[in-house]
């Protein structure tokens, strides 16, 4: 697991700091290159981790696939929100702040996470959905972690 977090703190890192003072195509297109190695690592360190047989296999990783689909439609939602903060913090209205919380607020993580418990519960058994999520927990709040440093807190 410290190998794979400091890969991920690595592009993170690398991504937020591509994105805080870039702008342009090149910055959305490096940008897009690091995210997509974010998700390929964690499915690796899904499948590392998580020992499933042929058969549960065949049927996890379908439905994984369309929960990450999903996710990553949040995540991105995120990422934006942060580059829209990242880029005007200094001068940051009242207004646009308040925006933010509620934009920040509205991609839930969580609701993707509970929409599939029941859907992975059909296809591998609860033990191993329980520590599939507890995988997926460990390596938000690494990359939350991550990514809080690299966060400016706004000014008062």
């Amino acid at each position: 697991m410290p190998r794979i977090r400091v890969l991920l703190a690595a592009v993170l890192v690398l991504a937020l700091s591509a994105t805080a003072g870039s702008a342009g195509e090149a910055a959305k297109a490096n940008l897009d290159i690091l995210l997509d190695s974010i998700r390929a690592n964690k499915k690796a360190l899904v499948a590392a981790n998580l020992t499933l047989t042929d058969e549960e296999a065949a049927r996890f990783w379908p439905v994984y696939d369309r929960y990450q689909e999903e996710l990553n439609t949040v995540q991105d939602r995120a990422v934006k929100i942060i580059q829209d903060y990242t880029a005007s913090f200094h001068d940051l209205s009242n207004e646009k702040a308040m925006k933010l919380a509620d934009d920040w607020l509205s991609a839930d993580r969580v609701k993707v996470r509970r929409t599939y418990l029941d859907q992975f519960a059909k296809v591998i058994p609860g033990r191993k959905v329980v520590r599939f999520y507890q995988i997926e927990n460990k390596m938000d709040a690494v990359l939350r972690y991550d990514l809080a440093g690299g966060i400016p807190v706004v000014g008062e």
